[in-house]
């Protein structure tokens, strides 16, 4: 386990939902995926998803399967309906110019080190 605002530090992280309490997320890992069925599907309560859809619907299905956190890659920013729906779910947005792949390989050193 990791708590959300280590891993955020490390991926220079820019949080898009600052009401929402960082300190209280601890990850017990990561999904990554940009297949919203297979999220639904395989994705677990307190794990982040590293994804570069910034559609509202990815808040519904955080929200679903009890994800705390959402790191856009790549530099994608959602928009402010997407920001209002997560802060009205209560799930962090959090968006990092690193690409996918370290995202996921960042997480992956800072859980096993």
């Amino acid at each position: 386990m990791i708590k959300l605002t280590e891993y955020l530090l490390a991926i220079e992280g820019v949080n898009q939902t600052p009401a929402l309490d960082l300190d209280a997320i601890e990850l017990d890992g990561a999904y990554v995926c940009d297949m919203l069925s297979d999220v639904m599907g395989s994705a677990k309560p307190n794990e982040a998803w590293i994804t570069i859809m910034k559609h509202l619907n990815v808040i519904a299905v955080a929200s679903m399967t009890g994800i705390p956190v959402i790191i856009f890659a790549k530099g994608n920013t959602p928009d402010e309906a997407v920001i209002s729906k997560a802060l009205e779910e209560e799930i962090i947005l959090v968006t990092s110019y690193l690409p996918t792949y370290d995202l996921a390989g960042k997480l992956y050193q800072l859980m096993h080190s």
